[in-house]
């Protein structure tokens, strides 16, 4: 489990690098530049889950070592 979400945060990391060089600053809500927005808040909150799964697996671990 733990290597299985460090590569999706690695990946998401990876994606929204890559997507934000596809942002059009000058009309950053018009055409490709929206979906590379749209893209980049996908990957974030893809980080942000597997962060709160790699927390709430260390405390289910933490909860079973003090039976």
């Amino acid at each position: 489990m733990r290597i299985t979400s460090a590569i999706i945060i690695v990946l998401a990391i990876a994606m929204a690098i890559f997507n934000a060089t596809k942002i059009d600053f000058k009309a950053p809500f018009e055409g490709d530049s929206m979906v590379a927005l749209i893209t980049i808040l996908a990957a974030l909150c893809a980080i942000i889950l597997m962060v709160i799964l790699r927390i709430s697996k260390r405390i289910e671990q933490k909860v079973k070592e003090r039976k």
